[in-house]
């Protein structure tokens, strides 16, 4: 049976996906969201992201997932890479920064995002 979300952050189109038994995840259907497509529109420079909080990794599942499409987009010059962001808490500032599981500073996720560091 496909799990149902229990974070409560969930739209009635995600509820509904999660509840139709020609799609459940017992048949291999699975679905993720992408948290973030970053995009610089004058330079075309674009990456993934993925946010976690409270320490929080990704699931196996999405991990597959997210390798595939950085495999894809990887052919797009302009693409930047997949990073995984993960806080502490719940923020860059209330605690701890980790980007592809290195610990980070405020300013190295500022030069992540304005695309001088990668």
């Amino acid at each position: 049976m496909t799990q149902q979300r229990r974070d409560g952050h969930s739209t009635e189109f995600g509820i509904w996906l999660r509840q139709q038994p020609e799609i459940d995840s017992a048949k291999g259907y699975v679905t993720i969201n992408i948290d973030y497509v970053w995009l610089n529109y004058n330079t075309g420079e674009w990456m993934l992201i993925e946010e976690k909080r409270y320490g929080h990794q990704p699931k196996r599942y999405q991990r597959s997932i997210f390798k595939i499409l950085h495999l894809v987009a990887k052919q797009d010059p302009k693409y930047r890479g997949f990073y995984l962001i993960v806080f502490e808490n719940t923020s860059p500032d209330d605690g701890k920064i980790f980007i592809n599981h290195k610990q980070a500073t405020r300013q190295d996720l500022i030069d992540l995002l304005t695309f001088k560091k990668r």
